[in-house]
């Protein structure tokens, strides 16, 4: 699943870690631009995203082209040895394109047609725009493939456009046409016996536009397919007109973590790096956990593998209903985060913060009042400290844990026919990841196909569309030794979405030892008890007082190797299994039929770590807002708090950033960051 090189060595062999910025000259007057090359020298700037927004620049009418501004500033950034991310500026097209081909404009559900006068007003499924973007990306890549200061390439950006118009349909049902062959499968498919749905001719069926109440469940999951294809395919055809003209260059895309409209595993595969976009929200602190969270994601999308921040905030962005600014010191520990977790580079949207247009209260490295800024001093801080970790460069960040997670099965579980909407696929996903912060343990989020021999323990939050020859590989690896813990509302539906047949989950039921016959969404708290009874009746394992709020399985053991770790203490299932841990030939696995407050998921989780001989460089557990994460052997001490921190270790260490001692309690202070390595270890990079 993840990409087909690891394409930032071509990048980091020669710059050490990436430290870079969007730069967008042409919105400045040219004399300035040695002025800003200057400022990006002294903020150790070594990389610049190029271009991203330039289509009307470089192509101020159809007929006419102008690259020499472009020529200019690639050989002053050369010059100041500042490397080159070259963009397509295909995310945002001229106005002369949709004013000419309107067929390019993209509609929403409803018909409406989105104008020029934004950006991404285009279809990706309009045969003019596409051939519009290929034309510009030739040209590009014809005058710059060869280009020295060029050491990486940038597709459009953030690519996640959506349309439902005319051109739309007719690409969807072709796509509809390859995926089933005849209308047959697809009404079988798609189960068009209900409400009177059965297609009769391909050109009946559309994209599911605005209708009187609830769509086919099936036929919406198919529309979310085929519109990540599509964006794929745009991707592609631009990787691959740059490639014939620029072949030894790696070609990527900026990735938006979940986001909800692109599958983001079929989009690895194709690049030749993963990079991604990810925008702490300061009035948020603990945003930082999702954060962490997607660096895992690419972490996986890598294949444990270096990946690229793209784009991040030195301090407030506009695009929130109320932006707040980041406080002193924020902006290194979000951006020392991603580092932890398998970024080679941390960049930021943008150099010079924009004195007009929709992003001009965006931050910047740059900000309106100069060099002379708070935030202009921390990015050059931060970006002098990378120098002290460049070896890091290249160096793989593996986990022996593994997240299962499936966009299709994202799509499908949030359906809003589904029995409640308050079991949220990323809402499970962060409540089962928590505990593993909490613990300074790191994971890779992965696909269910992905292959699981390299992993000690698997979770899976919330699968609910699961195939069966993925529930089998899982199966296979718990019974020759793995450890799972599952979450609930999993193997519910096959691949076309459809609810299977008999008790639940049917495909996982040999693995979990247990079974149910109805999901329960609660109407009010229920109560939780340890099953396992210790002396004087208390529960060892399970903590006490503890309550479901949200879901409910009426749930019944079989097999002799299961046994339930909490029942329910009140209502219609009293008495019934609620968690259930299961012995699976040489493994182990864990059900959770109910949705879990965090200190029972820390413990079941924490039990679960114990069985696959996972041990955590903490001692106990990490405060709330403080983040431990591990890299080539250095240990990432984050305090994303405006308070100090202390912290206990199982071990000695040595900061290699000032070559101070700690003992195994450390203090840390407000947003506080410490790269420590073992006290026994030997040092590098000079200290």
């Amino acid at each position: 699943m993840h990409s087909r090189s690891h394409g930032l060595n071509a990048v980091t062999e020669q710059a050490g870690l990436l430290f870079g910025a969007d730069y967008n000259p042409e919105q400045w007057p040219e004399e300035s631009w040695a002025e800003d090359i200057r400022l990006m020298q002294q903020a150790g700037i070594n990389l610049v995203t190029l271009g991203v927004f330039s289509w009307a620049r470089l192509q101020p009418t159809e007929g006419t082209w102008d690259f020499g501004w472009l020529d200019r500033i690639l050989a002053l950034l050369e010059e100041g040895n500042i490397k080159v991310c070259l963009a397509t500026p295909t995310a945002s097209p001229p106005p002369w394109l949709g004013h000419r081909y309107p067929s390019t404009l993209p509609t929403d559900a409803a018909g409406t047609t989105l104008w020029y006068g934004s950006r991404n007003q285009f279809s990706p499924s309009s045969a003019v725009y596409r051939n519009a973007a290929r034309q510009v990306t030739a040209a590009l890549a014809e005058r710059y493939g060869k280009h020295p200061a060029v050491v990486m390439w940038h597709v459009g950006n953030e690519l996640g456009q959506i349309s439902y118009d005319d051109e739309t349909a007719g690409a969807f049902r072709t796509w509809l046409l390859r995926r089933y062959g005849s209308l047959e499968n697809l009404n079988s498919a798609w189960g068009t016996t209900f409400w009177s749905q059965g297609y009769s001719t391909w050109e009946e069926i559309l994209p599911p536009r605005t209708a009187p109440y609830l769509h086919n469940p099936t036929q919406v999951l198919d529309f979310k397919r085929f519109t990540s294809e599509s964006l794929l395919k745009l991707f592609t055809a631009e990787r691959d007109i740059i490639r014939r003209h620029s072949p030894d260059v790696p070609v990527t895309t900026n990735l938006m973590g979940f986001f909800r409209g692109a599958d983001y595993f079929s989009f690895a595969g194709e690049t030749d790096l993963v990079g991604n976009n990810w925008y702490m929200d300061p009035a948020q602190p603990q945003t930082w956990e999702l954060g962490a969270l997607t660096h895992d994601l690419c972490r996986g999308l890598a294949g444990g593998q270096p990946w690229l921040l793209m784009e991040s905030a030195a301090s407030a962005v506009n695009w929130r209903p109320h932006n707040s600014a980041k406080e002193p010191g924020a902006l290194r520990v979000d951006s020392l985060s991603a580092l932890a977790r398998g970024s080679d580079g941390i960049c930021f949207f943008q150099f010079r913060q924009s004195a007009f247009g929709a992003e001009r209260f965006h931050s910047a490295v740059v900000p309106l009042a100069g060099e002379d800024t708070r935030v202009f001093r921390e990015v050059a801080d931060l970006g002098s400290r990378l120098q002290d970790l460049r070896l890091l460069a290249g160096t793989p960040a593996p986990s022996r844990i593994a997240i299962l997670f499936d966009w299709n099965s994202w799509w499908a579980a949030e359906s809003p026919d589904c029995p409640t909407d308050r079991l949220g696929v990323l809402d499970q996903l962060q409540a089962y990841y928590r505990p593993l912060l909490r613990r300074g343990l790191s994971v890779e989020v992965v696909h269910p196909s992905a292959a699981l021999d390299r992993f000690d323990m698997v979770l899976v939050p919330s699968l609910f569309l699961l195939k069966e020859d993925h529930a089998g590989a899982l199966t296979g690896w718990v019974h020759r030794g793995g450890t799972a813990v599952v979450g609930p509302f999993t193997g519910v539906a096959d691949s076309n979405g459809h609810l299977r047949q008999g008790r639940f989950p049917s495909v996982l039921a040999d693995l979990l030892g247990v079974s149910g016959e109805e999901w329960r969404p609660l109407a009010g708290a229920v109560g939780l008890d340890g099953a396992e009874r210790g002396p004087g009746g208390a529960s060892p394992g399970f903590p006490a007082g503890l309550e479901a709020s949200v879901w409910s399985e009426d749930l019944r053991l079989h097999g002799a190797g299961a046994s339930a770790v909490a029942t329910f203490a009140a209502g219609a299932l009293a008495g019934q299994p609620a968690v259930v841990r299961n012995s699976h030939g040489r493994g182990t696995a864990w059900y959770a039929g109910c949705d879990l407050p965090g200190p029972a998921l820390d413990s079941i989780i924490g039990t679960a770590l114990a069985a696959a001989r996972i041990t955590s460089p903490v001692a106990g557990t990490l405060p709330d807002d403080v983040e431990l994460a591990t890299r080539a052997g250095y240990h990432f001490l984050l305090n994303h708090s405006p308070e100090p921190r202390t912290v206990a270790l199982t071990e000695q260490s040595v900061d290699v950033l000032t070559g101070e001692a700690h003992g195994p309690h450390l203090t840390l202070e407000p947003y506080g960051a410490l790269v420590l390595k073992d006290s026994s270890a030997p040092l590098e990079n000079g200290n």
